[in-house]
């Protein structure tokens, strides 16, 4: 965390040429009123400020510290810094790791120096206090200094310079560029400033977590101190384009994996920049949405009609009006108005303020979620815009009197001036801008406040750990791996291995039949005709055991599994930095045609499951689509569950896991799976390895 002496800091030294002296301008700009002391070996002032040759001549501990100097130069000045026990630092310079080895060496160097002082960086701007003025920041900016507003948090400095600009009355109270993350990561400026006071809700742009677990327990802190969370995160991933062990890692991708941690972590995800600003002035005036019942108005049909289609591409809904509603309102409006949500209310009224009020409480006195009228001004510079003020002045007053959450929309989003968004601000309605970004924003906050409503606190998930392997890895074959899951409650059909064909016709009549041949040992049996289906007497049994026996020294005998509603893939698959995780979607030979699949982070429970589940764009086969018979969606949550505690019990070592296909018999009967694939380690990875023996050797 930064602690509160560095973010609110009483004076500030900066060192440096043209990039300090930008500081100390936005400063003053901004009306800091602290002490301000510019250090420089040559220079007798900088900005009219009298200049310090060195940190030991400034006149005390500095609270905040801007360092704009070369590489070399700022690794010293921070452990001198650091010697004088600065409240801490931001170091600017570039040429760190991201450049490569040496610059990783020189980071640690810099890590060295700043001991136990704050840093910030290296290779960022700094951040921006708009509460008090304090702008460690070596550019212009766009914010205002205000009372309260929200935290952004970016991982791109030019984000972040773009983001100040914005024109849309977004009120901004913090703003941190992480650069490097040397000792300042993202869940330590999630967790500082979900506990400012000042602080409304929490913005994030993002490139990529490298702690999800800790990002999870930042967000939780976020949660407890209700500061909503809204995330930008760019750089979608690639699905593998080959698949070299099995299915389950070509169907989960670090992206999904975010969407994933983003879920349990209650955070909401947009899409744009734009979406992401109109997220946060929703969550600023209102925060987290209740429900998704909206209701409009306007006096264009034309606009309802797109603000319908976008909504539409969503999860909120243009509810219909109550019976007391709709009485209510036909008894205020025109007789030729329809009385309907969306509404268009046309201009019978246009102009007379106090008819306006009437009609705008008695729609939005309904019970929306969020009650929204579309007002779109003209052109200031070219325009009168005084026939729009009734308009204005009437949905405030109207919102004055409501209890529910109101928004004004524009449906383009130049023609909602920010003179006007900070009127209506002031008011307590959130103004968005244009209806492509608006209506993902309600989206998104109606999300967190479903995420948010769920009665458990969720688990943490797993500790991801190195995946440094130590020799060569084990394949376990498909019985013995059915075997191994068996024992967790997985239901598996019965079986006999067999070394020859007269082996294979006992093993046949005694399992009955129809059965299946299997060549064991082989991961992709289909593709090299290692599996026979459907046989049906001792013959075509002892037919398939000797092709099979070509392929492999062991045959699998099996009691074939009929009358499957459907076929499913569950699988265990381990990513850099989310470690084990689940994979859930449709399976058999859909796996490649639809990928279909949902991740699952680890532990997870039958909620999470059964969510995934009805997720999938095949989950109608699961419900009896088309009058076919209704799915075991219990018997499917066991096999998941089971599964998933295999996979937790074996976390040090499990490297993949495939089962495929999981047949799913219809309702009462159960799951069977019919295909079974486990992938480990031979030894644990050298760092948990060395994390066990420490436990070990630690008293109980």
């Amino acid at each position: 965390m930064l602690s509160a002496r560095f973010l609110h800091p009483k004076s500030i030294a900066v060192f440096g040429g043209r990039e300090a002296k930008k500081v100390i301008e936005q400063c003053e700009a901004l009306g800091f009123t602290g002490e301000i002391w510019p250090v420089h070996p040559k220079h007798a002032e900088i900005s009219g400020r009298k200049t310090y040759r060195s940190v030991a001549e400034l006149p005390s501990s500095p609270d905040a510290a801007y360092i704009a100097v070369n590489r070399n130069l700022s690794i010293q000045i921070v452990a001198e810094l650091a010697a004088r026990d600065a409240g801490g630092v931001v170091c600017y310079a570039t040429g760190f790791s991201e450049s490569g080895e040496d610059g990783k060496e020189l980071e640690q160097q810099l890590l060295k120096a700043a001991g136990n002082m704050p840093l910030l960086g290296p290779n960022c701007y700094g951040f921006l206090n708009y509460i008090q003025g304090a702008m460690m920041w070596p550019d212009q900016q766009g914010g205002r200094q205000v009372d309260r507003g929200v935290a952004l948090i970016t991982m791109s400095s030019n984000i972040a310079f773009n983001l100040t600009m914005q024109r849309r009355g977004l009120p901004i109270s913090y703003l941190v560029s992480l650069g490097n993350r040397l000792k300042f990561d993202l869940q330590d400026a999630i967790t500082t400033f979900a506990q400012q006071e000042e602080v409304t809700a929490i913005g994030l742009y993002v490139e990529g977590i490298t702690d999800p677990r800790a990002f999870q327990e930042a967000a939780e802190v976020a949660r407890q101190f209700g500061k909503p969370i809204v995330a930008l995160k760019s750089g979608h991933s690639e699905v593998a384009s080959q698949v070299v062990m099995s299915h389950t890692a070509a169907l989960s991708g670090s992206d999904e994996l975010i969407d994933a941690l983003f879920e349990r972590s209650g955070v909401a995800r947009v899409n744009s920049l734009e979406t992401l600003i109109e997220t946060l002035k929703l969550l600023h005036v209102h925060g987290p949405l209740r429900g998704a019942r909206i209701g409009a108005m306007s006096t264009s049909g034309g606009d309802m009609t797109i603000l319908a289609d976008a909504i539409s591409e969503t999860e909120l809904s243009l509810a219909p009006l109550s019976d007391s509603g709709a009485i209510a309102l036909k008894q205020v409006v025109h007789e030729r108005m329809a009385v309907v949500n969306p509404l268009d209310y046309q201009l019978f009224d246009w102009g007379n303020q106090e008819r306006l009020q009437i009609t705008y409480e008695a729609f939005m006195n309904d019970g929306f979620d969020l009650a929204i009228s579309m007002l779109d001004l003209p052109r200031e510079d070219r325009c009168d815009a005084s026939d729009w003020q009734s308009a204005e002045h009437a949905f405030i007053e109207a919102s004055i009197s409501t209890q529910y959450p109101t928004a004004v929309m524009s449906t383009v989003s130049d023609n909602l001036p920010e003179a006007l968004a900070l009127r209506l601000m002031e008011r307590g309605i959130v103004p968005l801008n244009g209806i492509q970004a608006a209506v993902p924003a309600i989206e998104a906050a109606a999300r967190i406040g479903q995420l948010w409503a769920r009665n458990s606190t969720t688990e943490l998930i797993l500790q991801s750990v190195p995946t440094c392997f130590s020799g060569e890895q084990i394949i376990i074959n498909e019985a013995s791996a059915k075997t191994a899951l068996a024992k967790h409650g997985l239901a598996v059909p019965p079986s006999r291995i067999v070394k020859s064909e007269e082996e294979g016709i006992a093993a046949a009549e005694a399992l009955g039949y129809p059965v299946v041949i299997k060549a064991l040992g082989i991961a992709h049996k289909t593709d090299v005709g290692g599996v026979r289906l459907n046989l049906t007497n001792p013959q075509s049994v002892a037919e398939a055991v000797s092709e099979m026996r070509q392929l492999a020294q062991d045959v699998l005998v099996e009691k074939m599994v009929t009358g499957a509603v459907t076929e499913l893939i569950v699988g265990v698959s381990r990513d850099e930095q989310f470690g084990l995780h689940l994979v859930v979607g449709a399976g058999g030979i859909m796996v490649e045609l639809l990928k279909d699949s949902r991740p699952l982070l680890l532990p997870t429970s039958r909620s999470e499951i059964e969510a995934a589940l009805r997720s999938l764009k095949t989950s109608s086969l699961l419900f009896g689509f088309r009058g076919r018979e209704e799915a075991d969606l219990d018997a499917v949550i066991d096999a998941v569950m089971a599964i998933a505690a295999y996979a937790q019990e074996h976390a040090s070592s499990l490297i993949e896991l495939d089962v495929n296909p999981l047949m799913v018999l219809p309702k009462g009967q159960g799951v069977v799976a019919a295909d079974a694939l486990i992938r480990k380690a031979p030894a644990l990875p050298h760092a948990e390895q060395a994390v066990r023996e420490t436990a070990d050797q630690e008293p109980a």
